[in-house]
């Protein structure tokens, strides 16, 4: 039961539902794990890798609280729980310890190719049922690609 009426039918919220809550997580882990690898960076780059890494975490953390949202929106209590988080997130782990610049920067873009893989699976799963929700995974999509575009070119 919901403590919110969702204006979607059962059917269509339980799909939307489980986009936004795999949304949630994978993002809540993006900022983790580029804030830990951003702790840990060194190297000849590492002023600009560690800015460019924050620039990651604030993306994360801003669609984070808007996907967040959305679900509740539509009657879904959302996830971000550290137990789930560590259990459903799409990325790998991070390696305790410093992180060269050069394998920070490919840390990075594979966690974020991993979560925008995962991004446009969503957004195919919402066309349907709610596009309102599909347009919020498109725009963080977007600003996702984006940095993974900025990672791969620093990765030369």
């Amino acid at each position: 039961m919901s403590a919110v009426r969702s204006p979607l039918p059962e059917p269509d919220r339980k799909t939307v539902g489980d986009a936004l809550q795999g949304a949630l997580v994978d993002l809540v882990d993006l900022s983790l794990v580029a804030k830990q690898v951003h702790w840990n960076v060194v190297g000849p780059r590492f002023r600009s890798v560690h800015l460019q890494l924050d620039e990651v975490v604030d993306t994360a953390r801003t669609h984070t609280d808007t996907v967040a949202e959305r679900a509740s929106a539509i009657g879904v209590s959302p996830d971000g729980r550290a137990e789930t988080v560590a259990k459903t997130s799409g990325i790998d782990t991070v390696k305790d310890g410093w992180i060269q610049d050069t394998e920070a920067v490919q840390i990075l873009v594979e966690a974020l190719n991993a979560v925008i893989a995962r991004m446009r699976e969503r957004i195919a799963a919402t066309d349907k049922p709610d596009p309102v929700s599909q347009d919020l995974l498109i725009g963080l999509t977007a600003d996702l690609e984006k940095h993974a575009w900025m990672f791969q070119a620093e990765a030369g």
